[in-house]
């Protein structure tokens, strides 16, 4: 980047020069970005420039003083993981000891879901981007260091072709348009890949065409879901879809386990570390295959299917209705028949198990990034189960919840951080909770 001279002050002529030159200079830095020929440094202006040059020419992605959300994009890795590890050790570490984290080998474009808002400039030239971290101010981004590169490449042919299909992007501050978001989700083991277009209208102008248009430069598009968002809202998807082309939905597989991935079906974003985050789980269960396992806050059932075949009987409860509906099917698309999925709140459903009479050997639990409740845990303590596996995205609320689950019979014995979120200040955290002898109250 070209640096603007600065003025000496010597004498008025030698300004006036200097101004003549700082006009000439910008009009070719606007152009060209080549240095100026002319020689206007002094000591306290290189200083300067030292330290414009730290902050803006370091970084390996354009976009990141506006962006916000790869707070460490340009630490080595290795130094991410020891800060995160420090981290971790300092909320977790008067538990049990903190191994080591689980690295990803290869940690660059590994987000396999790619959400992208549309939106214009003042000529009304179609824009997509990321919101700017913690505000609705779009940053436009052509390609992102951790997101799948296919994604990125469908999100600029579709951004290229709203122009000609005369398609208006959405603007938030009057409501006016029609094109809002593009989400894509792409199956990392199967090459299956769902783009979603959000609208605010169920109508899509020239919809064949569109599809047509699109196809032909992305063959590798499984399936294209129209889905409809009116309200003014910061929810990216509406309550109502509909697939234009292809079944609507794509799989994908985890641990050798084939799952089904719709629109709002939940499913973790980097598919390489899940494997690895999920495997760990089921190790430190130490399932021997006669064992009752519980696994709460299933979702689409991931972690209880991939554990069904260690387990005598697992038990999957989910409260939401649609994630309970893709669970059932996993467990059949995988020919599982040891699985239950009840559509249930968790802690209504521990109770009810204790009151029976019933025991779970084991627990698995993966809240929200809040952590779980009071409520939770104390249904928790009622049922009373040997080992409880703790599958956590927040460290913070994890060492909330392990204060109180360790005051009520359970010691971590193995606390596990996997970098889930490589480049961010977010990480996973998987703990092996057992009962001790004597409960502590």
């Amino acid at each position: 980047m070209e640096r603007k001279p600065k003025r000496k002050t010597t004498n008025t002529s030698e300004r006036k020069t200097v101004n003549k030159e700082r006009k000439v200079n910008n009009k070719t830095s606007d152009k060209n970005s080549k240095p100026s020929s002319k020689r206007v440094d002094t000591k306290a202006e290189g200083a300067k420039d030292k330290k414009t040059e730290k902050k803006t020419a370091t970084s390996r992605c354009p976009y990141s003083k506006k962006c916000g959300a790869c707070q460490m994009i340009d630490v080595p890795y290795k130094k991410q993981l020891q800060i995160k590890h420090e981290r971790v050790e300092k909320l977790l570490g008067k538990y049990g000891k903190v191994e080591a984290f689980m690295p990803m080998d290869n940690p660059e474009y590994y987000r396999c879901k790619v959400h992208a808002v549309f939106t214009h400039d003042r000529k009304g030239n179609p824009l997509s981007g990321i919101y700017k971290e913690g505000t609705h101010e779009v940053v436009p981004v052509d390609s992102c260091l951790l997101e799948n590169q296919k994604a990125d490449a469908i999100i600029a042919t579709i951004r290229g072709m709203l122009k000609s299909f005369k398609i208006k992007t959405y603007d938030e501050d009057n409501g006016y348009g029609l094109f809002r978001h593009v989400l894509i989700r792409v199956g990392h083991n199967t090459g299956e890949i769902m783009v979603i277009l959000v609208l605010t209208s169920p109508i899509l102008p020239s919809k064949n065409n569109f599809v047509k248009a699109l196809l032909k430069e992305h063959p590798e598009i499984t399936t294209i879901v129209l889905n409809v968002n009116d309200k003014h809202t910061s929810m990216i998807l509406g309550d109502k879809e509909k697939a234009i082309y292809g079944p609507g939905f794509i799989y994908d597989t985890v641990c050798g386990m084939k799952f089904k991935i719709s629109p709002k079906s939940f499913y973790q974003v980097n598919p390489v570390q899940t494997e690895k985050l999920y495997s760990k789980a089921v190790e430190l269960a130490g399932l021997t295959g006669k064992e009752t396992i519980l696994d709460c806050y299933c979702g689409v059932g991931t972690i209880g299917i991939i554990a069904s075949p260690k387990a005598g009987e697992v038990i999957s409860v989910e409260l939401n209705g649609d994630a309970v509906k893709d669970a059932r099917l996993n467990a059949k698309l995988n020919e599982i028949k040891n699985i239950t999925v009840y559509e249930n709140d968790a802690s209504k459903f521990m109770v009810q198990m204790a009151e029976a009479g019933d025991h779970a050997d084991v627990v698995f639990m993966d809240p929200p990034r809040s952590g779980s409740t009071e409520v939770f845990l104390s249904s928790m303590f009622k049922l009373n189960p040997d080992r409880v596996v703790y599958i956590s995205c927040s460290p913070d609320s994890l060492a909330n919840d392990l204060e109180i689950i360790t005051n009520n019979g359970y010691k971590a014995d193995r606390i596990i951080p996997v970098d889930m979120f490589p480049f961010t200040r977010s990480c996973e955290t998987v703990v092996l909770l057992t009962k001790t002898t004597v409960k502590e109250v």
